[in-house]
């Protein structure tokens, strides 16, 4: 079956989407209403980190990823001259900790935020929530565009009413 076909399935169905899983095998995007959350593994491309950061920002510029950090206070600044807003700071035993919201309306944000993620995994493989208003129609279209990646394929749809005793 091809993307447009799964498309049409998909919008055609009765029931609101519960949750989307899509991906690849050094990647995978779990969609719910109000949140994404993504699986980066430790060999994905920068350029897939890329594509899906603006992809996100594409369908729902409104998306923001909280990010936490400790460290020194002048770092602060820093992070915020790369377009992160800063929510809440207090003072620890080794340096500071900070609470930032990486606002996908940013493009300087999300530059610097894939950036980040690339050097994490170098160490791990990274897991991200992203908050959005996302609906059934931006969780399509997310698919829709995020379907251009190489090897890029839907691992599993659920509806709101599946499982239930009717």
């Amino acid at each position: 079956m091809g993307i447009t076909e799964e498309i049409d399935k998909i919008i055609s169905h009765p029931q609101s989407l519960s949750s989307f899983e899509m991906g690849r095998d050094d990647v995978n995007v779990l969609c719910t209403h109000g949140k994404v959350t993504l699986w980066f593994g430790r060999r994905v491309p920068d350029v897939i980190i890329g594509q899906i950061l603006l992809d996100i920002s594409n369908v729902d510029a409104s998306s923001v990823h909280e990010y936490d950090i400790v460290c020194p206070f002048e770092e602060i600044a820093e992070y915020e001259s790369h377009g992160y807003v800063l929510v809440s700071y207090a003072k620890t035993d080794n340096g500071y900790r900070a609470t930032f919201n990486v606002p996908f309306s940013s493009k300087t944000a999300l530059f610097h935020f894939a950036e980040t993620i690339s050097k994490e995994l170098k160490n791990k493989n990274v897991n991200i929530d992203i908050y959005w208003t996302g609906n059934d129609a931006d969780i399509v279209l997310l698919y829709d565009k995020l379907s251009n990646i190489d090897g890029w394929n839907l691992k599993q749809v659920k509806y709101k009413d599946e499982g239930k005793d009717k």
